[in-house]
């Protein structure tokens, strides 16, 4: 047996189980929503406007004494938004529903839109919940976390001894 030949690596990646296992529940929850919107809109009488429920576009700044967060909510008013933030997780929903009807002489018209934004985001450290700040401009939604700050404690000391 020749001991300079180096064994061959595997073809197959190595993924964490458990990493796998959420994107594999991803595409099934992706998959029913495909095959529940089709089949909600064979039944046009039943006048259900579909809903899309989309995942939040969201940056996380670290700026040291606080976390600032930016999220793209399109379209949806402060009202619609419901923000909340505990010690170490902070939620993000919004619902949107519009109705347009136009009417004519010979028609009427309407129109349905539904949408939901969900996110979830876990932070690494403590906040004070209590301190946060919110602001919508635009379609960016922009929270201001500060963290909490405690004095470190030393791992050790020096006692006097008396």
């Amino acid at each position: 047996m020749d001991k300079s030949k180096k064994p061959e690596a595997s073809s197959q990646s190595v993924v964490p189980f458990w990493r796998q296992s959420w994107v594999d529940l991803d595409r099934v929850f992706d998959n029913f929503r495909r095959d529940f919107e089709r089949t909600m809109a064979s039944f046009p009488a039943m006048n259900i406007p579909p809903m899309s429920i989309s995942s939040i576009s969201c940056d996380i700044l670290d700026e040291g004494d606080r976390y600032v967060i930016k999220a793209e909510l399109p379209g949806v008013t402060k009202e619609e938004v419901k923000l909340n933030v505990s010690d170490n997780n902070v939620e993000i929903s919004a619902e949107h529903k519009e109705e347009k009807e136009e009417k004519s002489k010979n028609y009427v018209r309407k129109e349905r839109k539904a949408f939901s934004y969900h996110r979830s985001l876990p932070l690494p450290e403590k906040v004070d919940s209590v301190k946060a700040k919110a602001k919508l401009d635009n379609g960016i939604l922009s929270v201001e976390i500060p963290k909490i700050t405690a004095t470190p404690k030393p791992k050790s000391r020096d006692i006097p001894i008396q």
